[in-house]
């Protein structure tokens, strides 16, 4: 193992050796896991070494697709420049102890890594110089290459020595001074071979002629060299920069015919790969592309900010080798130009490139406890080191980050404590965009309002007239991709969140107000994208969630949001509205705004489904009193509310509710003249409720609301016909939950009529219900079933009971009366008149507020019983009261005495 491997081992942070003047501090540059990645190398080197020692390779062959290029990329500070050290490091010999052990059973290893960051300096003629002294352990010249580099050398640096060269720039010390000599030893051994004199055999430009014309007339003294197809044309060309990038293909040539037993496999780490230029400025770019090319019998190991795009055929004409056939294994998954199986998993594969992803929070502790430590303990202890792993998401930067605070605080005489990391760093924000053009810059500071973004929103929230730079952004590994989402993009959590709360100190940060404006046009884009959108109820909801986010966060007025409500409220479906936490400063609450009111407001009617509906009525109240509301959405709240407290009971508080909507005359105001009349009917005025009725329209639901006088009355058969005309007027206008109410009750008719009808009616209402939360409505289905059963089955009391506790659960009272009714018609149809007193005085209590007194009548039917003695209900039955009485006992008859013959 060479030195400098050794010193990669043993890396010790300098920053923190002198960031304390404590001397038993060991700040060590912690390396954890990527046990992942160095799995994606080791499958990667294994399929290099079989293919390049398979029959038919060929180094010479400038056609063939080239699988030599594994790319490890990722966001800024997740730890790529560690990672290609390390590399470098195990296939030296020194793996760390977190890696597997990796055998390559007759292959002779070189790796080499290569820093093209700017700072570095590095520049094409250190590339191909690194890649010779990286071989020259080999002891032995290499004459094509050497030769040709040789004439280079002279010809672009005359009175330069190539030795003081090296040891200038440090070359020299990290692969010693070997290479001079070799080279000046290949030029005399290809003197002699030509019979040159001894003293031309020092003149590189007289033996590289003579060898150029000793190759063309295949002379037998070359014959070695003769079997170099394009040596000639290297050694004729003007040795300059361009000519110095084809070299490699020599390099190549020499690695591929040496003896068996000296046989190497160059492994190249080209790290910080986006420092070699940007998409308008390749020509370093082109150059390097070109070594690896050149080089097929090379595995290259890239680390870099971005994919590398050298599959893309758009290309062509910047970078000398383009397009998924030449790159086969970095076309990107979703081509479908490339040829071969695609795979879904995270192994390597030679259509994949590697993302470099965030820490887990186990390794992020690991990290941290590794990184400082004295007398062998770790400095900072366990719970500090929890918020600090929960706050990076992740991302090493962050912890490298919070390592030098912790050190920070320890200076100034303090313990550092949780709270003094509940802060961001303004150096992720410089990290994130030092290699982004300015408009790159802005999109990207614009979509750090968003949730997730596509294209055109990325667009129309930076307020460009061209996508190109939202484009551009996307392809940045801190933008991660979800193809099935709603939005198929979305910023790194930390980083979002950096850039929308630090402390920006870059040359072009935003003012208070730029954010602002930003935060205008993206509510903006919003609402076009919502309004124009053919995917109507996913569209609705992702923009419900992130037009009220922006809307509390930069105290937007409601506008659009309004309009969504109702839609939201329209299709009955219920999805959680959740907003994430508001970005507030540390210790302050967050002012309650007009969104936060709509979020309680959709939060309550979507939560009514799943809870206690007095739960309902207190949520409702509330965003009520808060007095913040649009005057349309007080209505909403108003109308919800009165409806949960007809189910409650509260018989008085619904009417006073559903009177407030009808005399504003909104949106819901039909549907308040609905619940008025329910609310007649429940009392048993079914003359004013039927009256009424025939006014209401569509949009009062007149067909349901008529099928809901008619029933009571026992005309099964015109309450079913009215509820087949509410479905098929509800799917008219697309309205999915009041189709499945309609069906519902449609079942819940039929059965008393016909169990096997209801069979059918009760499967449809089940297919209705289906991807929606309508807990009432899904109740009497059940109940229908119930009813269906009725006298048939022995297990309708069991069901009857888990039902009533459902019930009871929900806050729906209003549905026990019906409950009660199923189960005397089930004890009528048996004739169990101990049963039918049970279910009367069960009636009578459940009924007491006065809200279906009449089902203690419709018992009575039922069993062929008298009314009870007392107080009379003042109801005003369609047909009278015989009429009704005949009708329910006929339907009693008829389950009794079965089907038709």
């Amino acid at each position: 193992m060479t030195d400098h491997y050794r010193e990669d081992c043993v890396a010790r942070d300098l920053r923190a050796v002198f960031g304390s003047n404590d001397r038993e501090l060991a700040a060590d540059e912690a390396f954890t896991n990527r046990q992942a990645q160095w799995a994606h190398v080791t499958t990667a080197l294994a399929e290099h070494l079989r293919r390049v020692s398979a029959p038919g390779f060929d180094v010479e062959d400038l056609e063939a697709q080239r699988r030599n290029v594994l790319v490890f990329h990722g966001v800024g500070g997740i730890g790529k420049t560690t990672l290609s050290r390390k590399i470098e490091a195990a296939l030296g010999g020194a793996r760390p102890e977190q890696w597997s052990a990796a055998a390559w059973p007759g292959a002779r290893l070189v790796p080499v890594r290569i820093d093209l960051a700017r700072s570095a300096g590095t520049d094409i003629e250190q590339v191909v110089l690194t890649l010779r002294l990286a071989l020259a352990e080999l002891g032995r010249p290499l004459p094509a290459f050497d030769i040709a580099l040789r004439r280079y050398w002279e010809a672009t640096h005359p009175g330069e020595p190539l030795e003081e060269y090296l040891r200038r720039g440090g070359l020299a010390r990290r692969f010693g001074e070997a290479l001079p000599q070799q080279m000046q030893s290949a030029l005399a051994d290809v003197a002699q071979a030509l019979l040159l004199p001894g003293t031309i055999g020092s003149v590189v430009g007289e033996v590289a002629g003579t060898l150029v014309g000793a190759l063309r007339e295949r002379r037998q003294t070359v014959r070695a060299l003769a079997g170099c197809a394009r040596l000639a044309d290297l050694l004729d060309a003007e040795a300059d920069i361009d000519a110095l990038s084809y070299y490699p293909h020599l390099l190549a040539w020499e690695i591929a015919r040496l003896p068996a037993t000296e046989r190497v496999i160059p492994v190249v780490l080209l790290d910080t790969f986006e420092d070699v230029g940007d998409r308008t400025r390749r020509e370093m770019e082109r150059l390097l592309q070109r070594v690896v090319w050149l080089m097929p019998n090379a595995l290259f190991i890239i680390t870099g900010r971005s994919r590398l795009d050298w599959a893309e055929d758009g290309l062509a004409g910047q970078l000398d080798f383009t397009g998924p056939h030449a790159w086969p294994g970095l076309a990107h998954p979703s081509s479908s130009t490339v040829p071969g199986p695609r795979t879904t998993d995270s192994s390597w594969a030679p259509e994949r490139q590697v993302l470099i992803g965030d820490f887990s929070l186990q390794d992020s502790e690991d990290y941290l406890v590794r990184r400082l430590s004295r007398q062998g303990r770790p400095l900072i202890d366990a719970e500090l080191r929890r918020v600090i792993s929960e706050r990076s998401h992740g991302l090493p930067l962050y912890l490298d980050l919070s390592v030098m605070r912790f050190l920070q605080l320890r200076r100034s005489g303090r313990t550092p404590q949780p709270a003094d990391f509940d802060a961001d760093f303004p150096a992720l924000i410089s990290r994130t965009l030092q290699d982004l053009t300015p408009d790159e810059r802005h999109v990207l500071r614009s979509v750090a309002l968003l949730d997730a973004f596509d294209v055109p929103l990325a667009t129309a929230a930076a307020g460009l007239t061209h996508e190109a730079a939202a484009l551009r952004l996307i392809e940045r590994p801190f933008v991660r991709h979800h193809p099935f989402g709603i939005w198929p993009h979305h910023l790194h959590a930390l980083i979002r969140a950096t850039l929308r709360t630090a402390d920006d100190h870059t040359d072009d940060r935003w003012s208070t107000r730029d954010w602002q404006q930003a935060a205008e046009r993206a509510f903006a884009a919003l609402e076009t994208q919502w309004r124009t959108s053919q995917e109507t109820r996913t569209l609705l909801v992702g923009c419900l969630r992130q037009g009220l986010a922006l809307a509390r966060d930069f105290v937007l007025p409601p506008g659009w949001l309004t309009d969504a409500a109702w839609a939201y409220v329209g299709d009955s479906v219920w999805e959680p509205i959740t907003l994430t936490a508001p970005l507030t400063p540390p210790g302050e609450a967050a002012a309650v705004t007009p969104a936060d009111t709509v979020v309680d407001l959709l939060t309550a009617l979507a939560r009514r489904q799943h809870e206690h509906r007095e739960h309902t009525v207190n949520r409702l109240t509330a965003v009520l009193d808060a007095g913040l509301l649009p005057d349309e959405l007080v209505e909403m709240a108003t109308y919800y509310r009165a409806k949960a407290q007809r189910d409650l009971g509260r018989s008085a508080d619904s009417r006073t509710g559903m009177q407030y909507v009808v005399d504003h005359g909104g949106r819901l105001a039909p549907a308040a003249r609905r619940g008025l009349v329910h609310l007649a009917r429940l009392a048993g005025d079914f003359t004013t409720a039927h009256a009424t009725a025939q006014h209401l329209g569509w949009e009062g639901r007149q067909h349901r609301v008529l099928g809901d006088v008619f029933w009571p009355q026992g005309d099964m058969e015109r309450a079913a016909t009215e509820f087949l005309a509410g479905r098929t007027e509800a799917e008219q206008h697309g309205k999915a939950g009041e189709a499945a109410h309609n069906q519902a009750l449609r079942a819940l008719v039929t059965a008393f009529t016909d169990p096997r009808l209801a069979d059918d009616e009760i499967d449809l209402a089940r297919h209705l219900l289906t991807g929606l939360t309508l807990r009432a409505t899904t109740l009497t289905v059940q109940i229908a079933a119930l009813v269906r059963d009725a006298g048939l089955t022995d297990d309708v009391e069991d069901r009857a009971r888990l039902l009533r506790t459902e019930l009871t659960n929900a806050g729906l009272t209003s549905q026990r009366p019906l409950l009660e009714l199923a189960l005397a018609f089930h004890h009528a149809v048996l004739g169990d008149d101990s049963q039918i007193d049970a279910r009367l005085a069960c009636l009578s209590e459940v009924t007491a507020g006065g809200d279906y007194a009449y089902y203690t009548d419709l018992t009575c039917f039922m069993a062929d019983r008298l009314l009870p003695t007392g107080p009379a209900q003042s109801l005003n039955w369609l047909d009278g009261e015989t009429v009704v009485r005949e009708r329910w006992r006929a339907l009693v008859v008829t389950r009794q005495l079965g089907p038709a013959t």
